[in-house]
């Protein structure tokens, strides 16, 4: 959907999903109308028949039936035609439209920054996705053609039963008038009731991604029971929620069935005393009892379409707010692709924070040299996934500028800066697809001979060819069929592939076991060769060979130089080895200590 369109009412927009399904609609709605009209036939041609033809005598009207008969077979073969299109295309109708929704609301997705995904759980926009757009489905094709068959039917009727007794007509209008009354004030009260079983199933979904991407973790800390509980509260707030909306919907069309029975009764009463004054006759009074029927049904109907509609207009708001939700971050009226030539980086006195008066950054400054690597180094919450998670936009800076080769990033489009990043990440996400699909995803236009190239670039081709499917394996979700080791480099291989001037690798090896690491880190090192690179390690064994190591503290660069340099000035990085030297001393102890014991592997061996 365009910018422009989402300037528009609710409504605007709503009806502007049907201008590609136009001749759909009005074929459709044009057999909505004559499906209505062979309803409306049938009792004025019994009324006619009863009043003319049965009157005569019966070698008249056995003479006849053939022709009557021919003609109500042609009449419902026609009906038949025309409810088949409507149920079949008014479908299909309501399918295309919720498909259109669907893409928007994907794009949508597609378009808002990080941030908005740190606040939103992705069980309830995947709730957004699909429960509420197959309601809204639901209520766009069924909604117009329950207001055109059963407009016509109530109305075609009523004027029908009017021209036969307007006394009687009259007092079924009051009966009516009444329930239509009470149709708009309880619309109003189950509003809120259905808008909460939105949100309640909603968390439903949520509780349930938490639950299965986390499965790993609840069953190494056998916490079946404790996430069963948690599943059953949110499934208990959805139950107690429909149970509400249920008992809205039960007062509902309990009071609409009375109505209905009162109008059964005024006919059986009232259309009694008229035939008892002479006003009516028994057959006006039978065929009056069929329009009843024919008028009641249609509004039944309609009040049960109620559930619908209000599950939709929840879901259609809902739609509506992600739709007007504004990206944080987008690129400016007059961005340009970027001009990536050297690859130098500028940090220029940068202020951020996630959050108002939390900095994360205070005044950070720092110059990184084309082709050369660069360690970030420092306490936990110092800023250093910040540093770099600022390089390609993924949020913006408060205050301050970052510069590739003299270009500020802001000033440049979000795809052409991001096509010159190539990133490396601990959590490395793989699709769920074969391990040529997930490599390409670094270049949609690689060839097979390309793909092959970038994975023995990461020393990853040996262990693919030994698959019995080779690089058509598939990887299973999140890469579940790979070692952490095996995905890092398939990761490694998809940016070799993309072959970006500037690298980002964001503890990319802090998860492996030493002997995977070292594996990894050959691919790195071969990665990083040429490239401005980034480096955040916790491991020194990574960090030392960094051209620059770069000390972070309380968001900003407090030292600066080679591992030599600030290992003799006695600083914040001096401190950081120490801390790690003593960590791995204290490993190789406690290993002894098992091993003395017979009490297991060591770490090292692990």
């Amino acid at each position: 959907m365009a910018p422009s369109e989402k300037a528009k009412g609710p409504w605007a927009i709503f009806f502007g999903y049907f201008r590609a399904q136009l001749p759909l609609f009005w074929a459709d709605s044009l057999c909505a109308v004559v499906q209505a009209g062979c309803d409306l036939a049938f009792p004025l041609i019994l009324r006619t028949l009863a009043d003319g033809l049965f009157k005569e005598g019966s070698e008249e009207i056995l003479g006849a039936l053939w022709m009557v008969c021919l003609g109500l077979v042609a009449l419902y073969l026609v009906r038949y035609v025309c409810k088949w299109f409507v149920s079949k295309w008014g479908h299909i109708m309501g399918a295309r439209i919720e498909s259109a929704m669907r893409e928007d609301l994907f794009d949508q997705y597609e378009r808002l920054s990080f941030s908005y995904f740190d606040e939103h759980d992705t069980g309830d926009l995947a709730s957004r996705l699909v429960n509420d757009l197959f309601d809204i489905s639901e209520a766009a094709h069924h909604g117009p053609e329950f207001v055109i068959v059963c407009g016509l039917e109530i109305i075609g009727s009523y004027a029908i039963m009017f021209s036969i007794n307007w006394q009687l007509a009259g007092a079924m209008a009051l009966v009516t008038a009444v329930l239509v009354a009470y149709n708009f004030h309880a619309n109003r009260k189950m509003r809120e009731v259905f808008n909460d079983n939105r949100r309640k199933i909603a968390g439903v979904n949520v509780q349930l991604s938490d639950s299965l991407a986390g499965a790993r973790v609840v069953k190494s800390f056998a916490n079946e029971d404790v996430e069963r509980r948690k599943f059953r509260r949110s499934n208990d707030a959805f139950l107690d929620s429909k149970a509400r909306m249920y008992g809205a919907m039960g007062s509902y069309q309990a009071m609409a069935a009375l109505l209905s029975g009162i109008l059964y009764t005024i006919i059986i009463v009232f259309g009694g005393y008229l035939i008892a004054r002479g006003q009516m006759n028994a057959t006006d009074l039978a065929t009056y009892a069929l329009y009843v029927s024919l008028f009641v049904s249609p509004v039944e109907t309609l009040i049960n379409f109620t559930e619908t509609f209000q599950k939709a207009r929840a879901g259609f708001a809902r739609f509506l707010e992600i739709l007007g939700t504004k990206p944080e971050i987008e690129d400016a009226p007059d961005a340009k692709p970027i001009d990536v030539r050297e690859g130098a980086i500028r940090y220029h006195d940068v202020h951020f924070s996630y959050h108002e008066g939390e900095p994360v950054l205070n005044g950070l400054s720092l110059e990184l040299a084309p082709g050369k690597t660069y360690a970030l180094v420092g306490p936990s919450g110092a800023g250093k996934s910040t540093t770099c998670a600022l390089l390609p936009r993924f949020y913006d800076v408060d205050s301050g500028s970052i510069e590739i080769d003299g270009q500020d990033v802001r000033s440049v489009t979000q795809e052409s800066l991001r096509q010159a990043i190539g990133i490396v990440q601990q959590d490395v996400y793989l699709f769920n697809g074969t391990i040529a699909e997930n490599i390409a995803y670094g270049r949609a236009d690689a060839s097979f001979e390309d793909v092959v190239a970038a994975a023995k670039r990461a020393q990853i081709h040996g262990y693919i060819a030994s698959l019995p499917e080779g690089y058509d394996t598939r990887v299973g979700e999140r890469g579940s069929h790979l070692s952490g080791g095996q995905r890092q480099r398939i990761a490694i291989a998809r940016v070799f592939l993309k072959d970006p001037k500037i690298l980002v690798l964001d503890e990319a090896t802090s998860a492996l076991d030493n002997e995977s690491e070292r594996a990894v880190q050959r691919s790195l090192f071969e990665l990083a060769a040429g490239r401005t690179t980034l480096i955040i390690a916790h491991r020194l064994s990574t960090i030392r060979f960094a051209d620059t190591i770069c000390a972070l503290e309380d968001g900003r660069v407090v030292e600066m130089g080679t591992h030599d340099e600030l290992l003799a000035a006695g600083g914040l990085y001096a401190r950081y080895q120490a801390m790690y030297v003593e960590g791995m001393v204290g490993e190789r102890d406690a290993d002894a200590e098992v091993r003395e014991r017979g009490g297991g592997v060591s770490h090292g061996e692990a």
